[in-house]
């Protein structure tokens, strides 16, 4: 089996990627409750049983509300780096992992690769996952991208990337004006605008897969984060897949 990855949902409602390769499968992050979880699960075929390991990015409540119960369930082990750990409740977890996030590790078929990003939170970081053929690169939750993500992504043939926000539709929404500056600032959230910068960066001829993801219900749509990031590609819009925040992204497939 090739290396290949869905989501379970991506919003701010609660998050969930699969990555897998062969007997191998990855929850990254699971922000949703232990029903609708497995509900989403099934929906790709799986169940909480497939699970081999769950990574944490960060401690927010979108990103790990089911992950204490469902790793207590199924006796599942938790990775997350050092400060993820101390901001969460892990005493209900039976095998808690902690890693360096410059570090990269194996878990059985899939290394992993870490690497930090700027976001409000204790300890943050993103995963590119490889099975020494092909790489995916995942990125969520960061308000700005730097020189050390873009070195992280390079050479990925598939990647998910934010698309949190349209500038012009956060600054016109009905949002809080500090909410406004949390969401766009440096630790809040990529705008459609930043993540087509940040993909202009990238060596994108060999990219099977791109996937816009943590789309906001309110300040931003589908077309308009595919718009953005199919200008970089001079492909189509339609060509982006987007990983809805009820229905998550099918399973994909990097050949």
């Amino acid at each position: 089996m090739t290396l290949r990855f869905a989501s379970i949902g991506s919003g701010s409602q609660g998050n969930g990627t699969l990555v897998e390769k062969d007997d191998t499968c990855l929850l990254i992050d699971c922000g949703f409750s232990y029903a609708q979880v497995q509900q989403r699960l099934e929906r790709l075929n799986r169940c909480a049983r497939d699970l081999t390991a769950i990574l944490v990015t960060h401690e927010h409540g979108d990103h790990v509300r089911g992950i204490s119960v469902l790793a207590k369930k199924y006796a599942v082990p938790v990775w997350m780096t050092p400060g993820t750990a101390s901001r969460i409740d892990v005493s209900s977890i039976p095998e808690l992992q902690l890693f360096n996030c410059h570090e990269s590790f194996v878990i059985k078929d899939i290394q992993v690769n870490p690497y930090p990003v700027p976001h409000d939170a204790r300890e943050p970081c993103q995963y590119v996952f490889t099975d020494g053929d092909a790489r995916f690169g995942l990125l969520t939750d960061t308000g700005c991208s730097t020189r050390h993500i873009v070195d992280s992504l390079a050479g990925c043939d598939a990647l998910m990337l934010e698309c949190n926000h349209d500038s012009e539709m956060l600054l016109n929404s009905s949002y809080p004006q500090p909410l406004k500056e949390r969401i766009g600032g440096r630790y809040g959230h990529l705008s459609n605008e930043q993540s087509m910068d940040l993909l202009s960066c990238l060596d994108c001829s060999g990219i099977q897969h791109i996937v816009a993801a943590h789309l906001s219900e309110k300040n931003n749509t589908p077309h308009l984060a595919q718009q953005a990031l199919s200008r970089v590609l001079n492909c189509t819009p339609d060509w982006i897949g987007v990983a809805d925040q009820d229905v998550g992204l099918p399973w994909r497939e990097i050949v």
